[in-house]
Parts: structure tokens; sequence; C-alpha cells
């Protein structure tokens, strides 16, 4: 499995800051995708336990959540690296374009982000979305946390 870039997000999981993967390989090529990057398969480094483990200790005092944008395609990697975050005290999430993933996967997830992009429809931030942000132990959805509240502009 091969991690394009590393960064620390806090914005993607609500209330969290998240040690974020993005992984390379992505087969559904969405149409407006903002990271066509990541379809090129073996794009970026290869993410090892080593490496994984060295992101896990150096952020745990700092870091609550281990965020994995895309890698499903590369289950049985995924499963283990999600447990070794957790193992290690961290949250876990998965955003994926898809609309449902394996359950062995969904068992090691505090959070699911699912559905594609479909720029019309706009993302968790839209009332209209396609998309699901879901709290994977109630499997409750939870797109309220990123709708920002209407400002009234007669309100001080």
């Amino acid at each position: 499995m091969y991690c394009q870039n590393f960064q620390i997000v806090h914005q993607e999981v609500p209330g969290e800051l998240s040690l974020c993967f993005s992984i390379s390989g992505c087969k559904l090529r969405c149409s407006g995708c903002h990271s066509p990057f990541l379809w090129k398969e073996k794009q970026g480094l290869l993410l090892t336990k080593e490496r994984l483990l060295n992101k896990l200790k150096t952020y745990q005092d700092y870091a609550s959540c281990l965020l994995f944008m895309g890698g499903e395609w590369h289950e049985s990697e995924l499963v283990e690296y999600l447990r070794m975050g957790k193992k290690m005290g961290y949250k876990t999430c998965l955003y994926t374009g898809e609309d449902c993933i394996s359950d062995t996967i969904r068992k090691e997830l505090t959070w699911l982000k699912t559905g594609r992009w479909i720029p019309k429809l706009g993302g968790l931030d839209a009332t209209t979305t396609n998309q699901k942000f879901i709290e994977v132990a109630t499997n409750k959805t939870q797109n309220k946390l990123f709708i920002k509240p209407k400002q009234n502009d007669t309100t001080i």
C-alpha cells in the first residue's frame, strides 16, 4: 500500500486531530476529484508497518485519530494498520468513495465517510450531498457536524 502524502488535519473528523494518510491506487476516478494524483498505483512511498508506527508514536500525545483517505482496496493491510492505531489509543476513520465496505474493515473503524464525489451534490458540508459521515458504533449519520450554521445579519 502506497501513501501519496501524510498530513495532520482537523476538519475531516470533527473534534479530532487526525493523522491522515492518502493512499494511491483509487479506481473510482470520480469526475471533479480533488485528488486525481491518487488514481495512479504505487504513487508515493510504500507505507510499511515501521513507517506507520513511527508516525503513530511521534504524534501519540497530540493527535487522536488515524485517518485513511482510501486504501480499502488493500483490505488486509488497512485492517492491520487500523488495529495498530487502535492498540495505541487512536480512534479510526476511513474516507471512501464507495457506498459500502467490508465488515472486516468496518469493525475496525470509529467513523466512516462513504459516497462518491458528485460536484453538483456537494460534500459533507452540503445538505444535498450523497456522502455520509457515519459513527460506526451507532450506525448514525453525523453529517450535521459538517454543516455550518447560517449567519443572521441582524445579530451581533
